[in-house]
């Protein structure tokens, strides 16, 4: 089948007032999602001594990284707060929040990052303690990721399944009760605020993937 991939432009401008840039130390790395990512040069010009990093995206904050050294901080365009934690998390940077359709801004706070933190350690507790185990696979493009499956179950350490999926419906994995954790091998938003869920980056430091 055919898959035609239209970029989506959000109508509505990103700058930002007066009293908000006010707020706002020099020296900052400027992201945000594809929606944005045609007028970032509009927030650029408000902002001297600002750095365009891109695009970002919840489980890629590479655009991010590659500017780390020469920023401060960072200021992310979009809404709500799961791609800016990922950038935290990876930066180690204070970042700054612009939603332009709200026009609130926002700091991360620490507590937000430890309760992030706190619960992939949570999930990553489940996993080990779990002897059941449900490997979520998507069979979307960009998100199918069979070799990482095929590779946890071949440890044969706990009771691997591999679950393929197009669309992933929560309520669909209550028809599986005997299954413990989930590990996710697609979009990571999946894993998020989900419990018994976790991605299989989060898993990493147990399993060499």
């Amino acid at each position: 089948m055919k898959v035609l991939n239209i970029h989506a432009k959000a109508n509505v401008d990103i700058k930002l007032p007066e009293d908000k840039l006010k707020k706002l130390p020099p020296n900052i790395g400027l992201v945000t999602t594809i929606q944005h990512l045609d007028r970032l040069n509009d927030v650029q010009a408000q902002l001297p001594n600002s750095i365009i990093a891109g695009q970002v995206l919840g489980c890629n904050t590479d655009a991010a990284v590659k500017i780390n050294d020469q920023v401060g901080v960072f200021l992310f365009i979009g809404s709500g707060i799961f791609h800016p934690i990922a950038i935290a998390l990876k930066t180690k940077k204070p970042v700054f929040c612009w939603n332009p359709f709200t026009k609130e801004l926002k700091q991360i706070k620490d507590d937000e990052i430890k309760q992030y933190e706190q619960k992939k350690k949570g999930s990553l507790t489940k996993f080990l303690s779990s002897d059941k185990i449900g490997i979520l696979v998507s069979t979307k493009p960009g998100q199918y990721n069979m070799e990482k499956a095929l590779k946890l179950k071949k440890r044969a350490d706990k009771d691997y399944y591999i679950f393929q999926f197009d669309t992933f419906n929560l309520n669909e994995l209550e028809n599986f009760p005997f299954i413990e954790c989930w590990v996710n091998t697609a979009c990571p938003r999946i894993a998020d605020e989900k419990i018994n869920i976790i991605n299989i980056q989060d898993i990493s430091g147990y399993e060499q993937l």
